[in-house]
Parts: C-alpha cells; structure tokens; sequence
C-alpha cells in the first residue's frame, strides 16, 4: 500500500515513536511518503534522524510558484471540490482562535502536498496529531485528494478540541487512532456517538533495542532521571523544588534532567536559588543511545507532568528496568500502578513527589528491582511494535481502496 505519512515537522527529537511506525511500515513491505511542513529548528543529533530527514519532503522548501501552480492545479482540476474546502476553512476558522489567513495557508499548504501526493501515487495520508496538520489532511480530502486517518496523542488536542473541530475532523476521516484508553474516551467525548466506531486504539511502542540493553538496578546508585522537553507542562520546575526538599531531609542523591527546552534557564536559575547545583544537572539535547544511558544509570526515573498523552519516556524506563514516579494524569495510569511497578503523585503537589522520591531511595533494592520488573512485563504487554503495529496496518488495509 502507498502511504502517506503528514507532519508539520520531521523528524523531531520528541518523535521517535512516528518514525519508530513508518519505518515499521515500510519494513512490512509498505510505500511510505515522508511529507512535513518544515523540519525540526532543534539540530538533529540522532544519525537514524538525519537520515530521516533526507526522505522527508519539505513544503517550505518549495519556491513561491511551485505553490501558486498547486493551488491553480488544484482549482482547475476540480473546481467545486476546491470551493467545498474553502467553505471548510471558513467553518474551522469561525470555530478557531487562529486568524483566516492562518486558515487559508492551510488550503494553500493541502494544495501543495496534493501535488505530491499525486506524483508519489498515494493511496491514503496519515497524519500524527489532531493539530493543523490533520486540518491540512482534511482539507487534501476535500480537495479531491486521498482519505485520511490521524492519531491523536491528547494534551495539543484536548487543550482546546472545539477551536480545532475535533469532532468534525473525526467525522471526515476514515479512522482515528487514539494511543490510550484515556485518549481514545476525549475523541469519543467530542465527536459523535455515530462515529465512534472509527475510532480505535494503537499505543506508542518501544524498540527491542530498550528490552535488550535492560540491566539491574547497581545497589550504590541515588541517582534519579528526568527525561523530557523542558517545558512548563512537564512539570520539572516542581521536581527541583520536591528534590530540594528530599536534599534538605538529608538524603545523598542526584538527579538529572535529561532534555532541553524553552524553560531550561528558568530550571536553570531554582537550581542555583535551591543551591542544588551539586547535586542537579541537565544535559541539553542528547542522542537516543545517550537517553537509554542516562536512564540505565539510573535508580529511579521521575516524569512530574502537568499534562500528557503518555509518554514514551515511560516506556523506555520501564523497558530499560527502571520503575518510574509519575503523575496522575491522562494516560500515564495506564501503564504506572502504584507499588506495582512505581509511584503516582498528584501532578504540581511538591510534598508528596518528594515523599515518593524518599520512599524509592529507602525501598530495599530487591524490591526496587521487583517493580522494575513489572514494568518491563506490563511495557511488553502493551507497547511493543510488532503488534501495535498489526493493528494499524489492520485498519490501513481495510481503507486500501478508500479514494
């Protein structure tokens, strides 16, 4: 089958999961279409993403009358089609925060990526996030282009669902993905009970590469790891205050944050106010190699989110045999059972973070090694990639004729 795969950027450091299923896709004997608005403006570190990059086609990377010819193409070759996406735009943009020209780029965009898509003789576009790019995918369709499906991931889409039409995008596509339960009971939540047939479930999965590089918690190790973008919603401001608390109660541990982002020097200076500068470190952007490392090195992995899907740094610690300290939000209870395989606190409560943080510190290693375990057992039981991946080709072949 001939596949489109649309982003708005590719690859991207916090997207190894889209790149992890394509690539899975295409091993399967699948056409696999990297198309993008634009690249990452983080440097890519990993080799596998640079070489992803060179597959991927870039629509700002086309001249002005590439474009131009696209959105005349497209008029002319089906001219009622093209007025039904443009009364679409003025819909989505009547329900948006976003400007009408914000909108009509779109169109402009879905012109161009039509073009090619028609040139590459593809046969259904995917795209990863409910966002813009799924309005770009919607509006290919509308413009006589292939169907599309999309996953929705949650925290971007259900931050302001109706401004994007959610349900309405729910209603044109084909199938919708959701990568947990959590996710899959918002998409129901707003869209109608008559398409909730098409949606379904198809979890973020880790590579074997994490399973088979797991390695038992070292007896001396009080080092804890965050991974993640540093950002407000990953909730790293509380970890340094929590982790000033469990410091000032007397315990010997470090902890690193592994990651970078727009809040790095806000992160950066309550490490200096908190005189945690010995003991608090962040690393910038690393390698996925460099991730597993950091991890592995690792007593516990703390991820104190305000808001998520779920995240895949989860599932690489758990993989990795790391038990986690997470909180209790979206789809991260889903694979984080407390005492089971690690801790859950309310997200933004700094007292009992740090409570759990002592509590991983004073649990007896074998114990500490037990609930790792689990994790590895649980991460296996639901996100691994052959049979994730099953199921998307699953729905992929039953839409194989949907033009």
């Amino acid at each position: 089958m001939r596949i489109a795969y649309l982003m708005t950027t590719y690859p991207a450091v916090s997207h190894t999961f889209i790149r992890r299923e394509l690539r899975e896709m295409e091993r399967r004997g699948h056409t696999i279409l990297r198309l993008a608005i634009r690249p990452s403006n983080i440097p890519l570190i990993n080799p596998i993403d640079k070489e992803e990059s060179h597959k991927t086609l870039y629509c700002v990377s086309y001249p002005f009358f590439f474009h131009l010819i696209a959105i005349f193409s497209t008029f002319f070759s089906h001219p009622l089609k093209f007025f039904d996406a443009l009364r679409s735009i003025f819909h989505m943009w009547s329900l948006s925060e976003k400007s009408l020209f914000k909108h009509l780029l779109y169109l402009a965009e879905a012109c161009t990526f039509l073009v090619l898509l028609r040139k590459h003789s593809i046969q259904h576009v995917h795209s990863h996030f409910g966002t813009n790019i799924t309005t770009i995918a919607r509006l290919i369709m509308r413009c006589g282009g292939p169907k599309y499906s999309f996953t929705t991931h949650g925290a971007l889409e259900f931050d302001s669902p109706a401004s994007i039409d959610l349900g309405g995008k729910v209603a044109d596509a084909s199938f919708v993905v959701g990568i947990s339960d959590f996710c899959s009971a918002q998409i129901r939540r707003w869209s109608k009970p008559k398409y909730w047939e098409k949606i379904h479930i198809v979890r973020c999965t880790v590579s074997d590469d994490f399973f088979e590089s797991a390695t038992p918690i070292k007896p001396e190790v009080f080092l804890f790891s965050c991974v993640g973008r540093l950002s407000p919603a990953k909730g790293q401001l509380v970890l340094i205050e929590a982790f000033s608390q469990v410091i000032k109660a007397g315990y010997d541990a470090q902890l690193i944050i592994v990651g970078d982002g727009e809040l790095r020097q806000d992160i950066e200076q309550m490490i200096l106010n908190k005189g945690l500068k010995d003991c608090v470190s962040i690393t910038g952007y690393v390698s996925e190699a460099d991730v597993r490392k950091f991890i592995i090195e690792s007593r516990t992995v703390i991820i104190p989110s305000f808001i998520e899907g779920l995240p895949l740094a989860i599932m690489e610690a758990f993989a990795l045999g790391r038990p986690v300290i997470s909180t209790y939000v979206a789809g991260i209870p889903e694979l984080v059972r407390p005492e089971e395989n690690g801790w859950l606190v309310p997200a933004s409560n700094i007292d009992e973070l740090s409570k759990a943080v002592i509590e991983s510190l004073e649990l007896p290693l074998n114990k500490l090694q037990e609930m790792a375990e689990n994790g590895r057992k649980r991460t296996r039981l639901y996100h691994t990639t052959k049979e994730e991946a099953d199921k998307l080709e699953t729905l992929f072949l039953e839409h194989e004729n949907s033009v």
